[in-house]
């Protein structure tokens, strides 16, 4: 089958280490030429062009900006001193710190990245105090990170949006309730392990007049979320739109609130994220051209009908999904992955009468997961880096945690209401 020759020509090319835009590129024209197809280059370059035009990839750029802002404007470190003012004295507690903190912040980035490295230079010195081993401290850090992908300025449900057609809003208010219930057992995860351990009993609750300061300072970085998701799922502004209300309140916040950006660190942060931008930009685009390939020659017809011969429930297509996607996260980022794979699925998935805004939820979820295993896993090498542990050790305390997000993923599927409860 032509789809098992393209994956696994890329996986070869991948695996001998050439860079992924280039693996991508070399896997379309490599099969061009070994099955004879006879297409043009030129078409190879219109394909790639063309997978970068739409404009609600415009987002794209500015949601990484906005990320780049708020992880160095000083809203992370607020957040977090709410946080710990509102549930540190819980068994756990500053593990759960650092869950809420992800989740509130990745509700105004967007981007696991910037969540993972944002609240992970606030909380890694503390959890370091109070005695939580640092593989730990960056495997958590990593695992809390990824619940920013389910969250309404989701980068991912931008590109999955743009695929399937389906409403971002709809997306964004799907994801929700997931990463409100994914955060939810992480905590209780944290809660058992610090009391189970000794290493985090609990602190002395915080007095009403330190909960209060706590959530005056956090005020304006709070309105944030509130602000974009409120705006998308009104209908006052569209994502491409709310991308740039993320990008100007993230700088009025930064620069005349807070004080913490200065006008100075404003060409760095532009830098680091058109640096960003651009290299997300460029592998789009070299994944575009492999799925006009994809289409052209009818390879999700030949997908349908093997995964038709293999599963004739709903359920057994979605674990073939999950199983696939986790597997191919392993070796290919997110967002290539999502624009290999979606266009293949989503006639399968309709085939199967599996509402695309709940499909949409599973594979970033899937995908998000994937940020975290070896041997890509970028959250997770970060995190290692901030708590100053080698990657082996941070694997091994992975484990439990990685089981945890597998079991909410097992939920997420086969529990639609939980994805479509805020959607209707």
């Amino acid at each position: 089958m032509l789809a098992l020759e393209m994956f696994g020509l890329f996986f070869l090319i991948a695996l001998a280490g050439v860079p992924l835009l280039y693996a991508l590129l070399a896997t379309t024209v490599s099969i061009i030429w070994i099955k004879g197809f006879g297409y043009p280059l030129e078409t190879i370059f219109l394909s790639y062009i063309s997978g970068v035009e739409p404009f609600l990839l415009i987002a794209v750029p500015l949601f990484i900006f906005a990320g780049e802002i708020l992880s160095h404007g000083g809203i992370g470190r607020r957040i977090v001193a709410l946080s710990r003012a509102l549930l540190g004295f819980l068994p756990g507690g500053l593990g759960i710190v650092t869950v809420a903190s992800c989740l509130i912040f990745g509700g105004v980035s967007g981007s696991a990245l910037a969540d993972t490295a944002a609240i992970g230079a606030m909380v890694v010195p503390a959890m370091v105090e109070r005695g939580y081993p640092r593989p730990f401290i960056a495997a958590l850090l990593a695992v809390a990170g990824i619940l920013s992908q389910l969250m309404p300025v989701s980068i991912p449900f931008l590109v999955f949006s743009f695929l399937s057609g389906v409403s971002m809003r709809n997306l964004g208010m799907a994801g929700i309730l997931p990463a409100f219930v994914a955060a939810f057992i992480l905590a209780l995860f944290c809660a058992w392990y610090g009391k189970s351990t000794g290493c985090d009993n609990g602190s002395e609750r915080a007095s009403r007049k330190e909960i209060w300061y706590a959530t005056k300072d956090a005020g304006p970085a709070l309105v944030m979320p509130v602000i974009i998701v409120g705006g998308i799922w009104s209908g006052l502004f569209t994502p491409t739109e709310a991308a740039s209300v993320a990008v100007v309140y993230g700088l009025v916040v930064s620069l005349f609130v807070y004080h913490d950006l200065r006008p100075g660190d404003l060409p760095h942060l532009m830098l680091r994220a058109l640096r960003t931008s651009a290299a997300v930009m460029l592998i789009i685009g070299a994944t575009g051209a492999l799925a006009w390939l994809v289409t052209a020659e009818q390879v999700a017809v030949q997908l349908a009908a093997w995964i038709n011969a293999v599963a004739s429930e709903q359920w057994e297509f979605l674990l073939l999904v999950n199983v696939c996607l986790l597997l191919l996260g392993m070796f290919i980022e997110p967002l290539p992955a999502m624009l290999l794979t979606v266009p293949m699925l989503l006639p399968i998935a309709q085939h199967f009468h599996v509402n695309l805004i709940h499909f949409g939820v599973v594979v970033t979820l899937n995908l998000a997961i994937a940020l975290v295993h070896p041997p890509v896993g970028p959250s997770l090498f970060i995190a290692a880096k901030l708590a100053r542990v080698g990657i082996g050790p941070v694997t091994r305390a992975l484990l439990p945690l990685l089981a945890t997000m597998l079991l909410v993923l097992a939920l997420i599927t086969y529990i639609q209401p939980l994805s479509l409860i805020l959607v209707h």
